[in-house]
């Protein structure tokens, strides 16, 4: 016992030596819990995705791109994902910077616009079946009031699948951009008011790239979420055909054809999508952060 005791001042002082901090220490229970519950699971997918059960090494990429049923869900994935990110994002600016300041009634308003990220998937979807199927009550009074002869078609198609990736992402980005907003000093505005700036000229200089690297990381994790859609394309969607997403023919192979290799080689192509995504997006975040500082730093 003593020895252990003796050996923790020996430690210290060694790390002390090397110039490293002792609390990073603290990082080691995070990044074994990381390694076990993402670094495996994303290197044994990416192993069985090399091992197809017949042909060469890249046999189930070869027939993944030489598909078009499968090659086309990706063009399908991102023509959902991406439109509805760029809602819920845009959306979120304006509305998170009038929350930001004194407004009557904050709390409650941000309930409301809170509660659909409470709800889940599952029942945003069996919502939009209920309010906007063919005998839900909006195209029933809309009938009524003579809007239109026919129920507006609203699910098992595109519209229904970005309906409920709207619903289910906008508390989400809105939440975020709240957050990055609050951290922005409002003296700063002030100081370009007394100056002379409007306030669009105020928002375009001061707020847009104080708040651009938050505005990336969102739009990033909006994305994601969008990206990997599959509860909202089986339920409210076409799954064979208008919104046959990736993350579909991913779990068709694996669960369906029970072929995993092929299912990991779909989910790899997923991961190696959405991260050109985000490479893209954070290389427009460093472009918009060097215009407005005049190219500097």
């Amino acid at each position: 016992m003593t020895s252990v005791v003796s050996a923790r001042p020996a430690l210290r002082h060694r790390l002390a030596e090397r110039g490293v901090d002792r609390t990073l220490l603290l990082l080691v229970p995070g990044l074994l819990v990381t390694a076990c519950l993402f670094l495996y699971p994303f290197l044994y997918g990416l192993q069985l995705s090399f091992t197809p059960r017949k042909g060469g090494v890249f046999a189930n990429y070869a027939r993944f791109f030489g598909d078009p049923y499968l090659r086309d869900t990706i063009w399908t994935t991102l023509g959902i994902a991406l439109p509805a990110t760029f809602i819920n994002v845009l959306a979120s600016i304006p509305i998170a910077y009038v929350m930001r300041g004194r407004v009557r009634g904050k709390r409650l308003l941000t309930t409301i616009l809170v509660v659909p990220i409470t709800l889940g998937t599952v029942l945003t979807a069996q919502g939009l079946i209920m309010y906007g199927g063919p005998a839900g009550w909006l195209n029933k009074v809309l009938t009524v009031l003579g809007v239109t002869d026919q129920p507006l078609p609203l699910i098992h198609n595109y519209t229904g699948v970005l309906l409920s990736l709207v619903i289910t992402g906008f508390p989400f980005s809105f939440l975020l951009t709240l957050s990055y907003l609050s951290g922005i000093d409002p003296s700063l505005e002030k100081a370009a008011a007394t100056l002379g700036a409007n306030g669009v000229q105020r928002f375009r200089r001061i707020t847009l790239p104080l708040l651009a690297p938050g505005l990336a990381i969102t739009f990033c994790l909006s994305f994601v979420m969008a990206f990997s859609v599959f509860p909202s394309a089986q339920l409210v969607g076409d799954p064979a055909n208008e919104t046959r997403v990736i993350s579909i023919a991913a779990y068709h192979a694996a669960f369906e054809e029970y072929d995993y290799s092929m299912g990991s080689a779909v989910a790899m192509l997923m991961a190696v999508i959405m991260l050109i995504v985000i490479g893209l997006v954070m290389a427009w975040r460093g472009t918009l952060y060097r215009g407005a500082t005049g190219g500097k730093g």
